[in-house]
């Protein structure tokens, strides 16, 4: 048995000095119980495979070295061992058992991948926890990584995990996500560069318009997806979603922020909440909005969730499967959102005198007050009946006007109409642009309410007053509906 800096020697100066801070490490608590005269370093057996045997003394030492594993407490259920060599020195053997549970790892671990056993010391194991470490998984990570990525022990630094770093750091991924990256996925390392991940990288950029500089971003936050296969799994999802009458386009921005969607099981999870959201009244024609505006409703357990709000809404609200239809389609979110929040607005509302068929019909219309604070929802309502001395009926006719800014827009376009003498809507001066409120602030005539855009499945983006777009701008409408569809 050689010490481990006279084996590292052996190996040449540029080895040592890269494996003596890990070794050190997994050798403390080996240091700390030896005696105080000579404490020694980790040592690894200067000959790590034995001698050389015959076939005969082979099969003994075989016999012997899994003996002496399950006098240890590590089985070989499947009998994982017998297809690999094994060392002849128990020695050997032993130095590397005790390698592993000082790194962390538990005999349990090892009868879950006895073929742990089986990687050298000096050849795979020393040089991959070491570069791990470089990259900077932590010392504390390191046995749930291998925990959670054991073949990555068998592995060839220099062959198999030193591209993969560099195919991820050339999709963009910051080098102090690396490490986040690997703990989260470390299957990742098992990938070709010039396989699945370019596949999946290619698909996702070339053909669904995902933005090159937002592939970084998505691998750090859900890295998953570099292991999916196009055929099999990506390519399904984006078809099925597309047909739904989601436009490709906003498909692409919604993965470049939840790209997290690509892991929903098409069969077991997305279609089936698709047929559910059709079962409970929602338009067909209404999907992509839905989808747009909460994607991770294709994931929930969506049929349980409708069916508790529906029976909520109708015995709290009065509100019939009909009106919470129409509500889920103006805000999906409705279907995970607290009945205790719930209440809190619609409480507010019937202290005011405001009747339940009244508040029924407000929540129908904007179901986004059910999100809104109530000091705010009090304030604008004090404004509404103080200073603008309007009737209720303008206000149980267009509740939206609870969800804006009372500083920002109410009160100083208010004071703008009053200035000019001007008698509109809510709807009017509330529901535009700044660009359109000064267009209309210095026109002679005042303009008919009209609707916002509107999208209609399959076709393109139409605006009210319009003739249909052209190609040319197709891409500008794609984003208009983005944005006012998708709060991401």
């Amino acid at each position: 048995m050689l010490p481990l800096a006279r084996a590292l020697r052996s190996l040449g100066p540029a080895a040592a000095a890269r494996e003596v801070p890990l070794l050190a490490w997994l050798s403390s608590a080996r240091s700390a119980a030896s005696s105080s005269s000579a404490p020694p370093e980790y040592e690894m057996p200067s000959v790590t495979w034995g001698v050389i045997q015959g076939r005969k003394e082979r099969l003994v030492s075989r016999v012997l070295a899994l003996d002496f594993l399950r006098s240890a407490g590590v089985s070989d259920p499947a009998g994982e061992l017998e297809a690999v060599e094994l060392p002849s020195s128990l020695e050997v053997l032993q130095e590397r058992l005790d390698f592993l549970l000082r790194l962390g790892l538990s005999t349990d671990d090892l009868s879950n991948y006895p073929l742990l056993l089986a990687c050298s010391l000096r050849k795979n194991v020393i040089p991959v926890l070491s570069y791990l470490e470089k990259l900077g998984v932590t010392r504390a990570r390191l046995a749930a990584f291998v925990r959670a990525y054991p073949a990555c022990l068998h592995a060839s630094v220099a062959v198999d995990l030193s591209p993969v770093v560099k195919a991820l750091r050339g999709l963009d991924v910051d080098r102090q996500d690396i490490p986040r990256v690997l703990e989260r996925y470390p299957d990742v390392l098992g990938l070709k560069p010039d396989g699945t991940i370019s596949s999946s990288v290619a698909y996702l950029v070339g053909i669904v318009g995902v933005a090159p500089r937002d592939i970084g971003p998505m691998v750090t936050h859900y890295p998953f997806f570099l292991g999916m296969r196009v055929g099999t799994t990506i390519k399904p999802f984006c078809d099925y979603i597309t047909s739904l009458g989601l436009p490709m386009r906003i498909l692409a921005r919604i993965l470049e922020k939840r790209p997290y969607i690509l892991g929903y099981d098409l069969e077991e999870t997305v279609k089936p909440n698709v047929d559910a959201l059709l079962s409970f009244g929602i338009q067909k024609e209404a999907l992509p909005l839905v989808i747009a505006q909460y994607p991770s409703v294709l994931g929930l357990p969506l049929k349980a969730k409708l069916a508790a709000q529906q029976y909520f809404f109708n015995l709290k609200l009065q509100i019939d499967p009909d009106g919470f239809a129409r509500a889920v389609e103006k805000l999906p979110q409705l279907v995970s959102l607290n009945q205790n929040v719930i209440l809190k607005p619609v409480e507010f509302l019937h202290g005011r005198g405001i009747s339940n068929e009244d508040v029924a019909r407000m929540v129908v219309r904007c179901p986004q007050i059910l999100l809104l604070r109530i000091e705010l929802m009090k304030n604008s309502l004090y404004f509404f009946k103080s200073e603008m001395k309007r009737p209720m009926s303008e206000l149980l006719e267009y509740p939206e006007y609870f969800t804006y800014s009372l500083e920002s827009r109410i009160k100083p376009r208010y004071m703008r109409v009053t200035s000019k003498g001007i008698r509109c809507s809510l709807d009017w001066f509330l529901n535009c642009s700044d660009l359109r409120f000064e267009e209309r602030m210095r026109g002679d005539f005042i303009e008919g309410d009209a609707p916002g855009p509107s999208f209609t499945m399959g076709g393109k983006l139409q605006m009210p007053g319009s003739q249909l777009v052209s190609d040319d701008d197709e891409d500008t409408d794609d984003e208009v509906l983005y944005r006012r569809t998708v709060m991401l």
